[in-house]
């Protein structure tokens, strides 16, 4: 595996770090983004500076939405219906836990400071078999993009296995991570996974699939995800509902540390916001938390609440919940054009 430094540039680029230290608070480890220059002819050095970085700021006069529980905002409905498309086609793949396995259980088994499913007079009492595997120390690293059947796949095994994961988006015609990907890989596809762990690298989005369940899992994968051409097919299919969305790159401004986003890959609502992360060529750091995820408890102990999808960007100080709204506070920091 190439070394993950940016190579050198001509002493004539303005240079930006490709990648700047972040702490990834769930895990603790150092994790780094950055954008791109291109590569320009051997020319003087130049005698001024380069820029600064940009100042990023939440937009004028935001507040942080209230979270409001499977409510659709006005004129979202069929951009959730879209993204809804991928649950029955994909049998619920990225929902759900390795193991998971829920049971109704009365209001008193469950304690008020333990998250719960409610349902009527019910609780769900959800186990799973993610407490049984070995977790990485590091976010493992991967570069892929939302509208890829083949990376959708190892999204969803992502989620199986409730992995903390450093996402660099890579949107057709991409500045930074595409030419990241060529430079480390030797070639421009994906999925492209790079575990720190483990020093191992690797191009397929099958071979990953297989490394993680054998790594960080009991070797076991999804029947959904071993289905070969099948599996293939309605992973395709499943981005019908949101075709062209989360492929192509939208000019943005990169910040210097990653933003951290609470989701998981079967939920549409998440799905919108991977959505606009992708397309600002945004990295961010996934803390899965799919259903029977232990994550949800230590998220409910945290909030005193549990929604998905949530983030908190570093770069300006904003959390907040609410997925129409966490779009629009996206678009309005780092596109470079908000009004387009």
């Amino acid at each position: 595996m190439q070394p993950m430094a940016p190579a050198a540039a001509p002493p004539a680029a303005l240079l930006l770090h490709r990648r700047a230290t972040a702490t990834a608070r769930a895990r603790g480890a150092s994790l780094v983004a950055v954008r791109a220059q291109p590569d320009t002819a051997a020319a003087p050095t130049p005698t001024s500076a380069p820029d600064p970085p940009p100042e990023f700021k939440p937009p004028q006069g935001f507040k942080a939405p209230e979270p409001k529980r499977f409510a659709v905002k006005e004129g979202q409905q069929g951009s959730v219906l879209g993204a809804s498309l991928a649950i029955p086609l994909r049998l619920g793949t990225g929902v759900f836990v390795l193991g998971y396995s829920p049971s109704l259980v009365s209001q008193s088994d469950i304690p008020s400071d333990q998250y719960a499913l409610e349902l009527g007079g019910w609780k769900v009492k959800e186990e799973s078999k993610i407490g049984q595997c070995k977790r990485p120390e590091k976010p493992i690293e991967i570069y892929e993009f939302e509208g890829c059947p083949f990376c959708r796949k190892v999204r969803e095994m992502v989620s199986v296995l409730d992995l903390d994961v450093l996402f660099y988006p890579c949107p057709q015609k991409g500045p930074t991570f595409r030419p990241k990907v060529l430079e480390m890989g030797g070639k421009k596809q994906f999925p492209y996974m790079v575990d720190p762990n483990t020093g191992v690298a690797m191009y397929e989005s099958d071979d990953i699939i297989k490394y993680l369940a054998d790594t960080y899992g009991d070797g076991t994968v999804p029947i959904m995800l071993r289905l070969g051409l099948l599996t293939a097919i309605t992973a395709g299919l499943a981005t019908l509902g949101r075709i062209g969305k989360g492929n192509s790159y939208t000019a943005s401004k990169l910040p210097p540390q990653p933003i951290e986003i609470w989701a998981y890959e079967g939920s549409p609502f998440c799905k919108l916001v991977r959505e606009t992360l992708v397309e600002l060529e945004l990295p961010h750091l996934l803390h899965s938390c799919a259903r029977g995820s232990p994550k949800r408890q230590e998220f409910f102990k945290k909030m005193g609440t549990f929604q998905a999808p949530y983030i908190e960007d570093p770069n300006t100080g904003v959390k907040m919940f609410e997925s129409a709204e966490i779009i629009e506070y996206l678009k309005a920091t780092y596109a470079l054009y908000p009004s387009s």
